[in-house]
């Protein structure tokens, strides 16, 4: 979510810019930012607090599937390496994931211009609810070494 003002030919390239770099369309959601500073602070703590409960569920339950983690500071996403489970390509790992345990991962290598560069680590997102964060921690548990 974002604003500019600037020149027209400015505005124009960062128009052309944001096209190609962002996933999903965030015109609905312009409504919603702006009624976000009339909301209590309370929102917001509670917002985070949940947030913050659901980073440490995903990240807790990685780590004891054997996954090394990268807890994040600014983002939804928990970015793993998959080496330690003797694994090294993280597309191959992510399509086999859904039909291993019915968990689905991200391989961070597409975010790489050099894709071998992300080619060992994937992500997982916590923005869930919490009993699907506890079910995908408890599939990938019971992987064990099988990966």
């Amino acid at each position: 979510m974002a604003w500019i003002t600037a020149a027209p030919d400015l505005v124009s390239a960062v128009r052309s810019a944001k096209q190609f770099l962002t996933y999903v369309a965030s015109g609905p959601f312009q409504y919603a930012v702006a009624e976000a500073p009339a909301l209590p602070d309370a929102y917001f703590e509670d917002f985070r607090a949940d947030m913050l409960a659901k980073r440490v569920l995903l990240a807790g339950g990685l780590e004891k599937a054997g996954f090394e983690v990268f807890r994040p500071s600014g983002t939804y996403f928990v970015t793993t390496d998959i080496r330690p489970l003797g694994e090294n390509d993280g597309f191959a790992f992510c399509r086999a994931l859904p039909e291993r345990c019915g968990v689905v991962a991200i391989p961070n290598a597409v975010f790489h211009d050099h894709r071998e560069q992300g080619a060992p680590f994937v992500r997982f997102a916590f923005c869930k609810r919490t009993g699907v964060l506890e079910e995908a921690a408890s599939r990938l548990k019971t992987l064990g070494g099988a990966l």
